[in-house]
């Protein structure tokens, strides 16, 4: 697919000034996004400052040279590929080794020839472009890995593992933190009653509810069964309460809108909030998951449909 299809940024490095001019009007006429460097030191700042997919640079410039500027564009470990196409006068063997041992991709002799250096460009754009699905599609695996595929919540792999690195931010910038666990109040019975499949539809719809209630930099994952973590940074006890009794009022509030009909299920919680204790990361999220499934049972052996926070109060009662 030429550069043309898909609108690749391309960072031009060039010394000389009409030289410059003319690749980048060759160029923008090919399809390309061009913006244009005059030396390497310029480049280098535009690359890691702007997300370019092709970089196409001279080897003799003032400063910092062609191969110089490779190595440290591939030192620099962007977060998307750049492909880089060196122009050069300099090809014997040993000359060709060196800048491909930079981290050039390809090389073109100078002056470049217009058709030669669209297709060795056009063949950049192709590898560009694979990196790019490629990209994507562990993107996708990775987020499958770590999504209930059943709730589209987070899992509890994903709750292990992220829950430590909440805790580890907390302490080190010296904030709040709260976990909410939730349960879906006599959700047996509606397995039995209404089906499976009207259990699975509850613990989607249960998901998609807490998910409009919350804040976007809260999150949530499936604990397991019709149990579910809702974990609030920058949030204390209190606050993580007062959002727990939000969902809970939006569910009681709102017969779910099943298959079978429309259903009225109600759901417990169990706050907590990091404590201020000298253990490790991984302890100290086992321990505010502990407390608030403490509080949660607490919930469930007071009645059902309320808010515990741990050590304190059912939030109801306020």
């Amino acid at each position: 697919m030429s550069g043309a299809d898909t609108k690749f940024r391309l960072l031009l490095v060039e010394d000389e000034p009409t030289q410059r001019l003319m690749l980048e009007r060759q160029l923008t006429r090919a399809g390309y996004m061009v913006e244009t460097a005059e030396n390497g030191e310029e480049a280098l700042k535009k690359i890691l400052a702007g997300e370019f997919q092709i970089l196409l640079t001279d080897w003799d410039m003032p400063g910092m040279d062609g191969p110089t500027l490779c190595k440290r564009v591939r030192e620099a470990k962007l977060s998307t590929y750049v492909y880089i196409l060196l122009l050069t006068g300099h090809l014997t063997t040993d000359d060709v080794v060196a800048g491909l041992g930079a981290g050039a991709d390809d090389y073109i002799r100078k002056p470049a020839n217009p058709a030669e250096l669209l297709a060795r460009l056009s063949a950049g754009s192709r590898i560009v472009q694979l990196e790019q699905s490629l990209r994507e599609a562990n993107k996708k695996i990775e987020l499958l890995s770590i999504t209930d595929s059943l709730a589209g919540t987070f899992n509890r792999r994903y709750l292990n593992d992220q829950l430590v690195k909440e805790v580890e931010r907390a302490r080190r910038y010296g904030r709040p933190l709260a976990a909410i666990m939730s349960d879906l109040d006599r959700f047996k019975r509606i397995n039995d009653e209404r089906g499976h499949a009207s259990g699975d539809e509850v613990l989607r719809l249960f998901a998609d509810l807490a998910k409009s209630v919350l804040r976007p930099s809260d999150w949530i994952a499936r604990y397991g069964g019709e149990e579910f973590v809702i974990v609030m940074p920058e949030t204390d006890a209190m606050g993580a309460g007062h959002a727990a009794e939000k969902v809970r009022a939006a569910c009681a509030d709102n017969p779910m809108p099943l298959s079978t009909g429309e259903l009225l299920v109600t759901c417990s919680f169990g706050v907590a909030a990091l404590s201020a204790t000298q253990q490790t990361a991984e302890a100290a999220a086992a321990e505010m998951l502990r407390e608030a499934d403490s509080a949660l049972y607490s919930s469930k052996h007071e009645g059902r449909n309320r808010v515990t926070i741990a050590g304190r109060h059912d939030l109801s009662d306020t």
